[in-house]
């Protein structure tokens, strides 16, 4: 039988399997979202249901606030208080590079949590007046990056962290600060 490989397998069959395996696996993992609409269903109740997605809503806002907070006082607010930002400062270039990732992630971070606290009305009506705040961040990034930050450019980070926290303490959702790693920071 000079068709079969050395294997022992007729090589037509390795390839199908080859094949196969990854079509049935994305067959799966696309057919579990193909659920259709929910609320249309007779099934009973839907796991999302609005209690839960508050739940989640609340969740997720201290986790992404939580990191962002911790970010900034990490690699922002602290080494600028330590004066590791000014002009032949020990380290100030790292600082600043550091400072700019940071800022880039906690901008990040606090535009997902404004987006989750979206699921809780209650949550939502205390953080809807911090967009502005949470916005004006992004310019902010650069200017660190590029050691132009003043005093009222890390007031403005500490004021927005602040802003954050008091409105989610009030709806019931405090947040702590979570430092993540630098490596998590170089992601965004």
């Amino acid at each position: 039988m000079g068709s079969h490989p050395p294997g022992g397998r007729p090589a037509p069959r390795r390839a199908a399997a080859a094949v196969a395996l990854p079509l049935v696996c994305g067959l799966l993992l696309t057919g579990t979202g193909c659920g259709g609409d929910k609320k249309g269903s007779a099934g009973g109740a839907s796991p999302t249901g609005s209690v839960e997605r508050q739940k989640f809503a609340k969740t997720r806002f201290v986790a992404n606030a939580g990191l962002a907070a911790g970010a900034s006082y990490q690699w922002i607010i602290k080494p600028y208080r330590a004066g590791a930002f000014k002009k032949g400062a020990d380290g100030r270039t790292v600082a600043l590079v550091k400072a700019g990732l940071a800022g880039t992630f906690a901008y990040n971070r606090f535009k997902a949590a404004l987006h989750n606290a979206e699921g809780d009305p209650t949550l939502s009506k205390a953080v809807a007046p911090l967009s502005a705040g949470v916005e004006s961040l992004k310019g902010l990034t650069s200017k660190f990056r590029k050691g132009e930050a003043t005093d009222g450019d890390a007031g403005a980070f500490d004021g927005v962290i602040n802003s954050v926290k008091n409105a989610g303490k009030d709806a019931g959702a405090p947040v702590t600060d979570k430092v993540p790693s630098y490596s998590e920071i170089q992601k965004g």
